[in-house]
C-alpha cells in the first residue's frame, strides 16, 4: 500500500519535531516517524540557547519551555579544588531570553504536545528501510512496529535521524571527521552539597606537566539538587567497540551503565566542597566524534541536525544548531510545498546552513582542547556568540545586498533581527516587544518613519510587496514618537521608547523584511520599493 504526504520527517527528537511542527503550523501536510517505541527518558542534550528560544517564541512554544526550565546563571571553576574563575552567563539587555537548562525528553515532550494542536502525532516503532527519489517525489519503505511494510510517496524527504542517520548514509553523504579517543560517564543525579544553585561546575585536576588528567562537569536540572553529571570513564568500564563501517563513535553506548558508587568516587576526587551522590536516574558510557557532511541536500532530500553535523556537547551547541536547522529548512520546504516560492530557494538551505555547522564544529573541537576562551573576543562578543546570537546570512543567495551599504549601526541583511521593547500600539494599554509583532507570522515588512511625510507611499508599498510575496506577509507602519499620519491604511506602531530606532539604527525611512526565521531579508533606508520587492523576488514566484 502506498501512502501521500508532501513532507515525510525521519526522527522524532527536537530536530525532526521542529521540522515538523514548522511545516503543521504553515499548513503543509506532513508525517513523522520515528524508530524508537516512546520518547527516551534520558538527560542527553540539555542546555537550550537564547536563540533557540526567540526560535520558539516565534513558534508559540517558549512559554511552555521555560515553565519546565531552569536558569542557568554560569560556571564554576575549579582546578584542583581551588576556585579559578566565575563565569555569569549575562547578556544585553535588549536580549529577551537567557541561558536554560531543560532535558531532552522535556523539549521532546513539549514540541509533541504542540505538534499534536496541529493533528500530528509521531509515528513510533516505524523505520525507514530504503527511499527512491525521482523529479516529482520521494518512495520511502517503512516498516511497521507490527513488522508490515507501507510505502509512502511524498514530495520531499527531511532525515532528522541523528549520527547514525539511514538517510544519509542512503544518500551516500560523506560524513569526514574525526573521534576523541576519551571515552566519557554520564550521569542524572540528586548532589547534596553547598555550591549555588543554578551554575555548572568544571572542576578539573592537572598533572605535574599541567595537562588535565581528570575532570568532572555538572550541568543544573530541573528539580530539587538535580544535575548531569559527565566526566571521563573509568577504566573498568571502558571497551573497544567495532563499529560499522563509516559509521561514527558517537553518543550513548549500549553496555554496561555505570552504577552511582562510580560518580560517588568521581565527586570524591574532585567535587571542591563536601558531596553526596544519590537518586541514580539514568548513566550511560558516551562517545564523542566530530564530523559534517560534505552537502545538506541532494535533490528532494535533506539531512538537519547530528544526520549533518556531529561535535563535542562543549557549550551545548549541538542540539540547537540542529533546531535552527530544522527552522531553516521548514519555512522553504513550506513555501516550496504551496508553490509559491523560487525554484532555487530551497538551495539556500545548504548555502545558509552548512558555513553554521562547519563554524561550530570547529569551535566546539576547540574549546573541548583548550577551554572557551580559545577562541578571540571580548567577553560580550563570546558570550554572544555561546547563546548563538552572532549567526548571519550576508552572502546568501536569497538575502538582498543591504541597501545602506552596511553603514551606520544596527543588523544588516542576512543579520538576526534583535528585539526591542516600548513600542506602542494605540489598542493596548501596555508597550509591546517587536517580537510580539513577529510571533507565529512568517515574513513581516516593517516600514518605519520619523516624520508623517516620508509615509506617503507606505500603503502603496505595502500592497505591491503583498502581491509579490502571494500574500504570505504582514506589514507594519512603525513611526517614531510624535509622528501621526491619520491616513494611513496599515496597522501604526509607535516607537514609544525610541529602542526600535536605536536598536535597527532607523533614520528617515527605513524598510526591513524580517524573515520568518528571524533574520533580515533586507534592510533599506530610505524605504525603496524597488530593493523591497527584489528581496521578496528572491524568495518568491
Amino acid at each position: 500500500m502506498t501512502d501521500d504526504t508532501q513532507v515525510l520527517v525521519v526522527g522524532a527528537g527536537p530536530v525532526g519535531l521542529t521540522a515538523a511542527l514548522e511545516l503543521r503550523r504553515r499548513g503543509v501536510d506532513c508525517r513523522l516517524v520515528d524508530l524508537l517505541p516512546e520518547r527516551l527518558p534520558y538527560a542527553r542534550a540539555v542546555g537550550v540557547q537564547p536563540r533557540t528560544l526567540e526560535i520558539w517564541d516565534r513558534s508559540g512554544v517558549a512559554r511552555a519551555a521555560l515553565d519546565a526550565a531552569v536558569p542557568m546563571r554560569g560556571q564554576l571553576v575549579y582546578v584542583d579544588g581551588a576556585e579559578q574563575e566565575r563565569i555569569e552567563l549575562r547578556l544585553p539587555p535588549e536580549v529577551p531570553y537567557g541561558f536554560a537548562a531543560l532535558p531532552q525528553y522535556e523539549t521532546e515532550r513539549i514540541l509533541e504536545e504542540r505538534l499534536a494542536v496541529h493533528g500530528t502525532h509521531v509515528e513510533r516503532g516505524t523505520e525507514l528501510v530504503s527511499f527512491t527519489q525521482d523529479a516529482k517525489g520521494v518512495t520511502s519503505r517503512l516498516r511497521t512496529a507490527a513488522g508490515e511494510d507501507r510505502e509512502i510517496r511524498s514530495e520531499f524527504l527531511v532525515g532528522c535521524d541523528g549520527a547514525h542517520s539511514v538517510v544519509r548514509r542512503q544518500l551516500g553523504l560523506s560524513f569526514e571527521g574525526g573521534a576523541f579517543p576519551a571515552e566519557y560517564m554520564l550521569a542524572d543525579v540528586e548532589l547534596d552539597w553547598g555550591l549555588p544553585a543554578g551554575y555548572g561546575v568544571r572542576a578539573m585536576h592537572r598533572a605535574e606537566d599541567g595537562t588535565v588528567d581528570d575532570l568532572l562537569v555538572c550541568v543544573p536540572l530541573p528539580g530539587r539538587s538535580r544535575y548531569r553529571v559527565s566526566t571521563t570513564v573509568p577504566p573498568e568500564l571502558s571497551h573497544d567497540r567495532a563499529q560499522e563501517a563509516g559509521e561514527p563513535a558517537h553518543g550513548p553506548d549500549n553496555g554496561q551503565a555505570p552504577r552511582i558508587e562510580y560518580v560517588a568516587k568521581v565527586l570524591e576526587r574532585l567535587s571542591p566542597v563536601p558531596c553526596t551522590a544519590s537518586a541514580l536516574r539514568w548513566s550511560s558510557v558516551f562517545r564523542i566524534s566530530h564530523r559534517i557532511v560534505d552537502r545538506y541536500a541532494d535533490g528532494r532530500v535533506f539531512v538537519a541536525g547530528d544526520a549533518a553535523h556531529i561535535h563535542p556537547p562543549t557549550g551545548a551547541q549541538g542540539m540547537n544548531t540542529g533546531v535552527q536547522d530544522a527552522y531553516n529548512l521548514a519555512w522553504k520546504l513550506a513555501l516550496t510545498a504551496k508553490g509559491v516560492a523560487q525554484p532555487r530557494l530551497l538551495e539556500s538551505y545548504e548555502a545558509e546552513r552548512r558555513p553554521v555547522g562547519e563554524e561550530v564544529v570547529g569551535r566546539t573541537v576547540r574549546h573541548a582542547a583548550e577551554g572557551v576562551h580559545a577562541d578571540p573576543g571580548d567577553p560580550a562578543t563570546v558570550m554572544m556568540r555561546e547563546a548563538q546570537l552572532l549567526v548571519s546570512y550576508p552572502g546568501s543567495p536569497v538575502v538582498e545586498r543591504d541597501a545602506t551599504g552596511g553603514a551606520g549601526p544596527g543588523p544588516v541583511a542576512g543579520d538576526r533581527a534583535p528585539d526591542c521593547t516600548g513600542l506602542r500600539d494605540a489598542l493596548c494599554a501596555f508597550p509591546l516587544r517587536l517580537f510580539d509583532l513577529l510571533r507565529e507570522r512568517d515574513h513581516v515588512l516593517l516600514l518605519y518613519a520619523d516624520s508623517a511625510d516620508r509615509t506617503a507611499d507606505f500603503d502603496e508599498l505595502a500592497e505591491e510587496a503583498r502581491n509579490v510575496a502571494r500574500g504570505e506577509l504582514t506589514c507594519y507602519a512603525l513611526l517614531a514618537v510624535g509622528v501621526e499620519a491619520p491616513g494611513l491604511l496599515l496597522p501604526v506602531i509607535h516607537d514609544g521608547a525610541g529602542e526600535f530606532r536605536r536598536a535597527y539604527g532607523a533614520e528617515g525611512s527605513t524598510a526591513l523584511l524580517i524573515r520568518p526565521d528571524g533574520h533580515l531579508g533586507v534592510r533599506a533606508a530610505p524605504a525603496n520599493r524597488l530593493d523591497v520587492l527584489a528581496a521578496l523576488a528572491r524568495v518568491f514566484i
